[in-house]
């Protein structure tokens, strides 16, 4: 998709989740290539950190950032499977005013040419908390690249034509 360089690029802050009982920022590969990807766009990675797979523990998270007025967006990566431990989506539904169901459906479908069907065993999904963007992606690194290189990195960018999540920032909070 097109980015239209007459216009001028804006950062946005976000913060970074990872969801996981087993991680730390020591070993958190996915979480260091989307940090990076988050950087090498020309954002600010606002916050990281890691949260045990626990519905309340993740929605506290997510509470905190989405009242933070340097935080425009965060990015979970893990938790969105099938599997007991796999709740991110529940904690993200906590916290949502709006659902953004065209993303879970675009990353399923581009995720097909890379995993084919075992793409329906993801739970990938966004919500609109408080003006807040929430992206919950699989923990896996193909996932990672796959979240950002294909959707993200095109949606945060402000030039991007012909609409993108950022020029709807300062709408976001409407009554």
């Amino acid at each position: 998709m097109p980015i239209d360089e007459s216009l001028p690029f804006k950062p946005v802050r976000i913060a970074l989740l990872t969801v996981s009982d087993t991680r730390s920022l020591a070993d958190d590969s996915s979480g260091d290539l989307l940090a990076g990807r988050i950087e090498a766009a020309g954002h600010v990675l606002a916050a990281r950190e890691i949260s045990k797979d626990s519905k309340n523990a993740i929605a506290a998270h997510l509470h905190r950032w989405i009242d933070d007025p340097e935080v425009d967006a965060v990015i979970t990566t893990g938790g969105t499977g099938l599997t007991g431990r796999d709740v991110t989506p529940e904690a993200l539904d906590q916290v949502a005013d709006k659902a953004i169901p065209g993303f879970g459906e675009l990353f399923r479908w581009l995720s097909y040419e890379s995993i084919g069907t075992s793409t329906v065993q993801s739970r990938a999904c966004a919500v609109l908390a408080r003006g807040t963007y929430i992206f919950a992606l699989p923990g896996s690194n193909g996932a990672v690249k796959d979240g950002w290189d294909k959707i993200l990195v095109q949606q945060l960018d402000s030039r991007h034509r012909p609409c993108n999540f950022v020029e709807l920032m300062p709408r976001l909070r409407e009554r």
